[in-house]
């Protein structure tokens, strides 16, 4: 059964390599970390949630809003097949009724703070900029070739946005939705500003991003999407 539906479009994404160690605390039952080449990543994601509709309706004010997310790779493996799936640190979006439906339904760690967007295309450039308040004002800003370019297989782009499923950790108990959406396009990135206070907006735990580059930077298409009713899995 399709819960949500909604399009996720301009995807900027921020990876950074992470100790795995630290990941562990958040990992739920029955999951293990995925590595990319060897790396344990961890995403910042902004994104436009555009034309949502829960369980085929449309929500009056609730439609169209920005979401900041920070994530990481997991993978579990089922009848012989590993899902490969992501777990989330903390979602930020702006208003309290999403907050609560996504906690209540599917135990994310959902926020509600103040954010704004801005999108701009000129010149062959695209400009995309998510801000979010917490104390003090925190944005993602990348301006990119205004060209989308269809994925490349076994790249690091694949493996960052080819993770279909949600694993959610609510004390020994794992849940799993699934998310559908087609492959990709992705923007060559031309230059990226970051003002983020990791430790203020995700805690102790990932204060060390403070003082990191980011590995890479991305910019996704996005597409429309469809999430799945979850299950229990342990």
């Amino acid at each position: 059964m399709n819960f949500l539906k909604a399009e996720w479009r301009k995807l900027a994404i921020i990876n950074y390599e992470i100790d795995p160690e630290i990941l562990l605390p958040y990992l739920p039952k029955g999951t293990e970390l995925d590595f990319y080449k060897g790396r344990c990543y961890v995403s910042l994601v902004g994104f436009m949630f555009l034309n949502t509709k829960l369980l085929g309706f449309p929500i009056p004010f609730h439609r169209n809003f920005e979401e900041v997310n920070l994530r990481f790779y997991v993978k579990k493996k089922e009848k012989g097949a590993w899902k490969r799936g992501v777990v989330f640190i903390k979602e930020i979006v702006p208003k309290p009724a999403l907050s609560f439906v996504a906690n209540s339904i599917y135990k994310e760690n959902y926020h509600t703070m103040p954010m704004k967007n801005q999108i701009h295309e000129k010149e062959g450039e695209l400009l995309i900029r998510y801000s979010w308040k917490d104390k003090s004002w925190h944005s993602i800003q990348i301006i990119a070739d205004s060209t989308p370019k269809p994925i490349k297989e076994n790249s690091e782009f694949e493996f960052i946005t080819e993770h279909y499923f949600g694993f959610t950790k609510k004390e020994n108990i794992t849940s799993e939705y699934e998310v559908c959406h087609p492959k990709w396009e992705y923007y060559t990135i031309k230059d990226h500003q970051l003002d983020i206070d990791f430790q203020n907006i995700y805690g102790n735990d990932f204060e060390c991003l403070n003082h990191q580059e980011p590995v890479s930077v991305m910019l996704a298409e996005g597409s429309e999407i469809e999430v799945r009713t979850k299950k229990y899995i342990s």
